[in-house]
């Protein structure tokens, strides 16, 4: 057995014989690369873009565009604009098309941010790669895929996110770069542990 941290922090036991939600997760150090690098032509990709009306490290009044997704993984949850990648398609790419689909917002001049691994259980769901824009044209309108809207920093609304989301978001509103994997159960309800390294050099495949 090994340690990493659980979501409080606690060290808790890692399970080594392949029966636990580390049978796909390569020994690195988040600080150096993502854990599925071990398995990168095989996994799948998304983004996640963050619109931003002003610039990082952002203002406690100044706005960064939501969306409530209205189905699919995460429905009813604040998020930002996103999805996966598709073939042939950069990350940078992705991101200004997901963004644009799902708030009608074209967004340019994309800044990668964060990198991150998201396990359900035993499986590997995606890398997430996260990017902000502070070029923006074009009035958010709602979509099939999600209700967006510009809040304020002060305002973001943690309580209806993600678990991850209040750990990494910050640091990408702070001007900062990080990288990270986050393990929640099977069901993706709960997130058991995770690992974060902030301050990283991040691969942009733009």
């Amino acid at each position: 057995m090994e340690e990493g941290s659980t979501a409080s922090g606690e060290p808790v036991e890692r399970d080594g014989d392949g029966d636990g939600i580390w049978t796909e997760h390569a020994d690195v150090d988040v600080a150096d690369g993502v854990p599925s690098a071990a398995f990168a032509s095989e996994r799948d990709d998304a983004t996640i873009c963050y619109p931003l009306r002003g610039t990082l490290p952002l203002a406690a009044d100044d706005e960064l565009l939501m969306i409530r997704k209205r189905r699919g993984l995460g429905a009813d949850l604040y998020n930002g604009p996103g999805g996966k990648v598709e073939p042939g398609e950069t990350t940078r790419e992705a991101a200004a098309r997901e963004t644009r689909e799902e708030t009608g917002v074209a967004v340019a001049d994309l800044d990668k941010r964060g990198e991150f691994d998201f396990y359900f259980g035993r499986e590997h769901v995606f890398c997430c790669h996260v990017y902000v824009a502070c070029s923006v044209s074009g009035e958010p309108e709602e979509t099939p895929e999600a209700s967006p809207e510009w809040r304020a920093r002060e305002d973001v609304p943690y309580d209806e996110m993600w678990e991850d989301d209040e750990l990494w978001l910050p640091h990408v509103l702070d001007g900062d770069t990080i990288r990270g994997a986050f393990y929640f159960d099977a069901d993706g309800d709960e997130m058991l542990e995770h690992d974060v390294a902030v301050g990283v050099d991040l691969d942009d495949d733009a």
